[in-house]
């Protein structure tokens, strides 16, 4: 009767655990981004929503005044004067080049690859061919290579000679999920192997 106490507790952590910490992530976001906007002096009143609500409209309107052409000059001088600024530009070329791997017009976590970093290395690394020459500091024949860490936003850059780097048969976002779930996560494709 415990085993079966046990088990059923161990099972309700499994459903319950993911679900509670995704709520929970959503909700501080939530409540993070309605506190930033705080619009209770113009509405006499707190609803709940309306930060994140008008987050969303900005965020979209942005993207539309960027794609016009009447509009798209400030966003383009705007850009280089971040990219001139001491320190400033560190910081804002980092953001702006991660935020734009993962959703703008050239996305570069989409060349999953498997890397074996050293000579006769036993074990190979999951990464992303972030750019396959490196001919403008010398190595042509390297390619860079993002190692992202499981359960953490970090990461690793290697630079790694193009025959110790071999393209995977998955798409980007299932080897990011594969990576940062620590291999636990995303759908694997079926290799037609019967089990032993």
């Amino acid at each position: 009767m415990l085993k079966s106490i046990v088990r059923y507790f161990l099972r309700g952590l499994l459903i319950l655990v993911p679900i509670v910490a995704t709520a929970y992530a959503v909700y501080l976001v939530f409540v993070t981004v309605d506190d930033w906007i705080n619009l209770d002096v113009l509405l006499d009143r707190r609803i709940p929503g309306v930060g994140v609500a008008l987050t969303v409209v900005l965020i979209t309107v942005t993207g539309l005044l960027a794609s016009s052409v009447w509009t798209r000059w400030f966003f383009k001088l705007t850009d280089r004067i971040f990219r001139r600024l001491p320190l400033v530009k560190l910081l804002y070329a980092s953001v702006n080049d991660l935020v734009g791997a993962f959703v703008g017009e050239k996305k570069r976590f989409e060349r999953p690859v498997l890397v074996r970093p050293f000579d006769g290395a036993e074990f190979a690394m999951i990464g992303f061919e972030t750019r396959d020459s490196l001919a403008g500091i010398g190595l042509a024949d390297h390619a860079a290579v993002y190692i992202p860490q499981a359960y953490n936003f970090g990461g690793n850059v290697l630079l790694l000679p193009r025959s110790r780097i071999r393209p995977l048969g998955i798409d980007g976002v299932t080897a990011m999920t594969l990576v940062l779930s620590g291999g636990v996560s995303g759908q694997l494709p079926d290799s037609g192997a019967s089990p032993e």
